[in-house]
C-alpha cells in the first residue's frame, strides 16, 4: 500500500481517488482500499481499532471526506465497542495442563523434553528448528525449551494451528462454494492480525485467507467465517445484496454473526502473560 492514495481529476475537474493508500480526514487516519466492484463507500472498524475505507474506483475525494465526517459518531461507537471486546481476549501462561482449544474442543498442554523422548529437532531447509507443537493422544505436546520463550511458543502454536487448519480445510470449502454458487477459491491459513478472514480476488478464483486463531472456534462458527468470505467472491462490501446472498446459503447468518462477535472476543489471539 502506498503512503497516500494519489487523487487525480475526473472529467468535471473533481479530484478522485485512484489507488490504495492512507487518507487522513480531520486528523483521523484511514486505510483506503479501492475496488472496481464496489458501488458505494463503506467503512470498517477493525478489531485493532484501525479504520479501513472501502471506495469505488473513481470516487471523488470530496464524497469520501463527507462520508467519513458524517460517520464520526458511528466510528466512535464502534471503536469503543472494539476496545471493550479486545480487552476480553485471554492470555496464556504455558503452564503444564493449560487448556487450548481446537475446533471448539479443549486440549491440555503437555510440556515435555522431546530429546528425552527420543524426538530429534525438526529440519527446515537444512537448518535446525525448534520442535513443533504436536497433538498426541489428546494432548498438545510442546518442548520445554520452546515453552520457556514466549516468542518461540507463540510461533510454534500459531504454526500448529495453521497446519492443522489447512489440513482440516481440505474438502471443507467445496460444498460451501457449491451451496453458494460461487467458484471455489484457494485457501491459506496465516496470522491476519485482528481479522478472522479475508477474500482477495486474483488469478484463478482468488484466495480466502483465514486467521490461525479461527480454528479455535466451534465448527459451526468456522463454517460461518468460510461462508462469510465466500460471499465476497460474488459481492464486495457488506450491503443488502451481500447479506441476501449469504442468507440464502445460511439463513441463520445474522445469529451466527452475533455469536461470533460474542464468543470471538474470548478467543486466544497469541498473547502471553508477562
Amino acid at each position: 500500500m502506498s503512503p497516500r492514495p494519489e487523487p487525480s481529476e475526473d472529467h468535471l475537474g473533481e479530484p478522485v481517488l485512484t489507488e490504495d493508500g492512507v487518507l487522513v480526514v480531520d486528523g483521523r487516519e484511514l486505510s483506503v482500499r479501492i475496488s472496481a466492484r464496489r458501488r458505494r463507500v463503506g467503512l470498517t472498524v477493525e478489531r485493532d481499532r484501525s479504520l479501513t475505507l472501502h471506495v469505488p474506483r473513481g470516487c471523488e475525494l470530496r464524497r469520501v471526506k463527507e462520508f467519513v465526517r458524517g460517520s464520526s459518531a458511528w466510528i466512535e461507537d464502534k471503536t469503543r465497542l472494539s476496545e471493550e471486546r479486545r480487552q476480553l481476549h485471554p492470555v496464556r501462561t504455558l503452564r503444564d495442563g493449560e487448556i487450548h482449544r481446537y475446533l471448539g474442543r479443549d486440549y491440555r498442554l503437555l510440556v515435555v523434553v522431546e530429546e528425552e523422548a527420543g524426538k530429534a529437532p525438526l529440519q527446515w531447509g537444512g537448518d535446525v528448528a525448534v520442535p513443533r507443537v504436536r497433538l498426541v493422544a489428546g494432548r498438545l505436546r510442546m518442548d520445554r525449551s520452546v515453552a520457556a520463550d514466549p516468542g518461540l511458543a507463540r510461533e510454534a502454536l500459531a504454526d500448529w494451528y495453521s497446519r492443522a487448519g489447512q489440513r482440516w480445510m481440505r474438502g471443507r470449502l467445496q460444498p460451501w462454494a457449491a451451496r453458494m454458487d460461487v467458484p471455489e477459491p484457494a485457501v491459506r491459513v496465516r496470522d491476519l492480525g485482528h481479522r478472522w478472514g479475508s477474500y482477495r480476488s486474483g488469478p484463478g478464483n482468488g484466495v480466502i485467507l483465514l486467521h490461525w486463531a479461527t480454528f479455535q472456534l466451534p465448527i459451526h462458527l468456522v463454517d460461518y467465517v468460510i461462508s462469510h468470505e465466500l460471499a465476497h467472491v460474488r459481492v464486495s462490501g457488506h450491503g443488502p445484496e451481500y447479506w441476501r446472498l449469504l442468507g440464502r446459503a445460511l439463513p441463520e447468518c445474522r445469529h451466527l454473526k452475533a455469536e461470533l462477535d460474542e464468543l470471538g472476543r474470548r478467543v486466544w489471539m497469541g498473547d502471553f502473560s508477562r
